[in-house]
């Protein structure tokens, strides 16, 4: 016989203080709930909610979109949670992160050229402590410890130890044909200038040892100093112009901010005058400021030729979008503002000013170059002016081509896109490729390849042909790597440079595959950077083929307002 059981009654769970005080918070009325009798009964934040309740829902969060950065992010959290606010942080905003991430990245450049500037006596420890101090790059230390710069050897070089004033005061040196030849400063005016501002700055330092007892080093460790800090400026300003130029993917410029090629070539030279030159011309372009955007191409150009191609880039635009009259003014300004640097020492030092083109027009092939290569493989030296013909042939076809996309394609490509085409194939075609030239092309790259992975690939193998450079310059016995890793490398790295340019090329024929003219929830973007020529229609368009794009907008695309940062 089964005999029913009665259940046991479930005693009650005590219920924490901690969690009742928790539900209880949860299921109270609003703090800013009206409580009228009217009201629909609704529950809500149990504190006041904020008086500024703006959400920036444009912006496109790498952790959810990049895979790379999703994964990274496992050592910080995680990727943005789907119920985050967005933009609305005071203190952890993308400048300030991005301004860190670049200071970090600086940092590192920099403990890779302290190894050059340790200080030794002249004479053994005999002499005592008041002997006189040199660098110590004994044994070749600036090659063997990767950290040779020439913003050290140009203190020297260029006679700024001295006080030579550039393109006035000159020396004698003999040319590589055994020929006296006499020599002024090399570098266009506003690098030269920078150079010797510098110079008087660690002199005045200098003064201020010996009579105010301030502590000191080696003029040349005080010049090196100063030009690094000044660089570190220039190099943020190109961080915080080309982030916002950036708009919506403003995160994205965290590449440029730890960018490989920063932490090997940051002080290599004074390259970073002309990248911030460049990205304040853009972002100035961007906020429609043609007339600005042209004096920082001009100032720019003053610095290093290279900035002068982004006129042929808005040239090609302004002209396919009708939008002349801007790209005049952009002109004229430029025009202006290299005059206006240029003039004060073309005047009276003309000679001296011409020694920039002249140093530049006599120079062989640089040994990261195609023409070097070719000339050591087939064995034969090249003739300077047939090279400089050949050089000088080829950078015209290379703009003509990038004009000729920027007119001919079925959609009008976005500035960055034809800008980092112009300064890459000027780089692949030019003689001279110095190894810091790279840095060009970072901020540039930043904003025309949405593409995290290749960008980093491309970065880190340029920046590693350092080592084998370096292994150049070395004694034999003290080489550590043939000669023919740096021919690899350097093929290698043109060989990625070429890959790059052929992705930004499939997406300007390809729109749909381009992940900057995507935005958050469904939207289309002509051109962020753009400024007047964004979602301007074409009035002069060559068709180069037919077009296949694959863009699925079946509407005008939407401008991207300017937001606040």
């Amino acid at each position: 016989m089964v005999v029913p059981v009665a259940e046991p009654v479930a005693e009650p769970v005590a219920v924490p203080a901690v969690v009742r005080a928790a539900e209880e918070s949860l299921n109270r009325r609003s703090a800013d709930q009206d409580t009228s009798a009217d009201a629909e009964l609704a529950w809500d934040s149990p504190v006041p909610r904020a008086p500024d309740t703006r959400v920036d829902s444009e912006r496109v969060l790498p952790t959810r979109t990049d895979p790379l950065v999703r994964e990274a992010s496992s050592v910080v959290g995680g990727p943005v949670g789907a119920h985050a606010v967005i933009g609305r942080s005071r203190h952890l905003t993308p400048l300030r992160v991005l301004f860190a991430l670049a200071l970090c990245g600086l940092m590192l450049g920099w403990f890779g050229k302290a190894s050059c500037l340790q200080q030794i006596p002249v004479a053994d420890s005999a002499a005592g402590a008041g002997a006189s101090m040199r660098l110590d790059w004994d044994d070749q230390r600036q090659f063997t410890n990767l950290c040779y710069s020439d913003v050290i050897s140009l203190y020297g070089a260029e006679r700024l130890n001295i006080g030579a004033l550039p393109y006035r005061d000159y020396w004698f040196q003999e040319d590589s044909d055994g020929e006296t030849i006499k020599r002024y400063m090399e570098y266009p005016v506003l690098t030269g200038m920078f150079m010797y501002g510098a110079a008087q700055l660690s002199r005045g330092w200098v003064w201020a040892t010996e009579n105010w007892g301030v502590p000191g080093a080696l003029d040349v460790v005080l010049f090196f100093t100063i030009v690094a800090l000044g660089l570190t400026l220039f190099w943020l300003v190109t961080i915080w112009a080309t982030a916002l130029t950036a708009r919506t993917r403003m995160w994205t410029v965290w590449l440029a901010a730890l960018s490989p090629l920063v932490f090997v070539h940051a002080f290599t030279n004074f390259d970073a005058i002309a990248t911030a030159a460049v990205a304040l011309s853009l972002l100035a372009w961007s906020r429609e400021r043609p007339w600005l955007a042209g004096i920082c191409i001009g100032l720019g150009a003053a610095a290093k030729l290279y900035p002068a191609l982004l006129l042929v880039v808005l040239g090609a635009l302004c002209l396919r979008s009708g939008r002349v009259r801007e790209f005049g003014a952009t002109a004229a300004a430029a025009a202006a503002a290299w005059l206006l640097v240029n003039l004060p020492i073309l005047i009276p030092y003309p000679t001296g000013w011409w020694e920039f083109f002249r140093f530049n027009a006599d120079r062989s092939a640089d040994a990261d170059t195609i023409y070097r290569i070719l000339a050591d493989s087939l064995g034969f030296t090249w003739n300077i002016h047939h090279l400089n013909a050949l050089s000088v042939g080829l950078t015209v076809l290379v703009l003509v081509a990038v004009a000729g996309i920027g007119v001919g394609a079925p959609r009008r490509p976005r500035v960055a896109q034809l800008a980092f085409l112009a300064v890459a194939g000027f780089l692949l075609v030019n003689k001279v490729w110095s190894p810091q030239y790279s840095l060009w092309l970072v901020p540039l790259a930043v904003l025309a390849i949405p593409h995290t992975r290749l960008l980093l690939t491309w970065m880190t193998l340029d920046a590693l042909i350092w080592i084998p450079r370096m292994s150049l310059f070395l004694d034999a016995e003290r080489r550590w790597l043939p000669d023919q890793w740096f021919t690899v490398a350097v093929v290698v790295r043109g060989l990625m440079v070429i890959l790059l340019c052929a992705v930004v090329v499939w997406q300007i024929w390809h729109p749909g595959d381009d992940l900057v003219r995507r935005g958050n929830d469904g939207r289309r973007y002509d051109d962020p950077a753009g400024g007047v020529l964004d979602a301007a229609p074409d009035r002069m368009r060559i068709s180069l083929g037919r077009n296949r794009s694959r863009d699925p907008e079946q509407s005008p695309p939407e401008r991207v307002a300017v937001a606040g940062t």
